[in-house]
């Protein structure tokens, strides 16, 4: 591999010839080939709007020189378009401060501003990275990065998930079904209520998402090394957070508390909480979906769900449930990122967290997912979905629940007898309350009446 010689204040480092980081960087892929995975480019691409922003809020301030600023901007830029993703390669396990990553971002940016030969040098650590931290820049991009793909790309998949719910609850609102708790038969339901119940899991979903994004909105910006702002103007943090709530269009501010914001991460552990229970919502979704389409012919078969891709190798025509079962998945990894997360937020030492890389990997990577996960099972799945209505009247007309609307007539024992004869004569409760009518007390038309599923839907 062709090398270039790089200086930091360590020394000089032998970097491929071909990357636009320095030394700093190489000394971190050096020291932690660890998983193989850098950090989400989500991160750095907020890292460069934060780099672009400080640039111009410190030659507002007289700190940074205009020919300085304007070439750092354009770089910075160029970094938050992913113009240079493959430029980024240090580990999520790194240092807990991301302080290799910060580094990193430092190290392209200057890169890229010094192409101009005939500008003034820019510095890494001086210039790009002036009045500025590791530990107050990197949680800021963990915010930045985790609150853009929750308002960007999560609430509108939630929000259009549930639309597609609400609008099969209503098509299906006059489908009768036997309902279920415990797996068992329960008295019937219309197919409409049960996706009216997953529709409004949808909407407090979104809701949840935007109560994660409201616990990120205050940015640890301007505390530099340990929360005091040393170095830094005391009006860099506000100009600079100013312009970054312009770019994403959310309204961040700055930290009420330098101290809270940098030796704690309650608030990526609030934000992932409500994530968690996003993930909850979408696994009940999923598993009452991909159960109610069991069969075709063998399992509950109230619903046909699209067929989407051949479902085995080795059995032919068979079609599997491949959307809701993927959702489930995305669910265990979001609820183990839960954990993670959880662990890593009590990993703040006094006045600095050091398992921020983590925290960012997994917050973005459980918004991404969800975000993707809701978007396919809607496209692919919900909207594509019908009721076998012939097999939801077989399975009302033969369930001993049906039994329960009798129970003011002729008494709870008396019921109870009804339905365990007709369990074990094979009838079903009309046909045996039509024989036992006159040992009952009844009329036929009182029995239709009682055993009416419509009716027994309506409260």
């Amino acid at each position: 591999m062709d090398t270039r010689i790089e200086k930091d204040s360590m020394g000089e480092m032998e970097v491929p010839a071909g990357v636009l980081y320095g030394a700093s960087t190489q000394r971190a892929v050096l020291n932690f080939p660890i998983s193989g995975r850098p950090l989400p480019a989500a991160l750095i691409h907020a890292y460069g709007e934060i780099k672009a922003a400080a640039a111009a809020a410190n030659r507002e301030l007289g700190e940074l020189d205009e020919d300085r600023a304007r070439r750092i901007v354009d770089a910075a830029r160029e970094v938050a378009d992913g113009a240079h993703d493959g430029h980024f390669p240090v580990d999520i396990y790194q240092t807990g401060s991301g302080t290799s990553t910060n580094m990193n971002v430092n190290e392209v940016i200057a890169t890229l501003a010094n192409r101009d030969a005939d500008g003034a040098r820019v510095h890494p650590n001086d210039h790009v990275n002036l009045g500025q931290s590791s530990n107050d820049t990197f949680p800021t991009a963990i915010h930045l990065s985790t609150a853009a793909a929750i308002h960007r790309a999560l609430v509108p998949a939630l929000d259009e998930l549930a639309s597609a719910l609400e609008a099969k609850a209503a098509a299906f609102d006059e489908v009768l079904k036997i309902g279920r708790t415990h797996l068992m038969d329960a008295t019937p339901v219309r197919l409409g209520q049960e996706f009216a119940g997953w529709a409004r899991q949808s909407r407090l979903a979104s809701e949840r998402a935007g109560r994660a994004l409201e616990a990120l909105l205050e940015l640890p910006l301007g505390g530099t090394a340990v929360g005091t702002g040393l170095n830094a103007h005391p009006e860099l943090a506000g100009r600079t957070i100013t312009r970054l709530a312009g770019v994403f269009g959310i309204p961040f501010r700055e930290a009420r508390d330098h101290f809270e914001a940098q030796g704690a991460k309650d608030g990526c552990v609030e934000a992932h909480g409500q994530l968690n229970t996003i993930a909850v919502s979408l696994h009940k979704i999923a598993c009452d979906l991909r159960l109610l389409g069991s069969g075709p012919r063998c399992g509950l078969g109230e619903l046909r769900l699209p067929a989407v891709q051949p479902g085995s190798s080795i059995m032919p025509g068979k079609v599997n449930p491949v959307l809701p079962e993927a959702v489930t998945m995305v669910a265990a990894r979001v609820i183990g990122n839960q954990a993670t997360v959880s662990w890593s937020g009590a990993g703040g030492f006094l006045e600095l967290n050091v398992s921020m890389p983590l925290i960012a990997a997994c917050l973005v990577e459980s918004v991404e997912l969800l975000a993707h996960a809701a978007r396919a099972l809607r496209e692919r799945c919900v909207e594509g979905v019908a009721p076998d209505i012939e097999r939801c009247r077989e399975l009302i007309e033969g369930s001993m629940a049906m039994v329960t609307s009798l129970v003011p007539l002729i008494g709870y024992d008396q019921a109870a007898a009804i339905a365990k004869e007709a369990m074990s004569r094979g009838r079903t409760v009309r046909e045996l309350c039509h024989e036992k009518a006159g040992e009952l007390g009844l009329r036929p038309e009182q029995i239709d009446r009682a055993l009416d599923p419509r009716t027994m839907t309506g409260g």
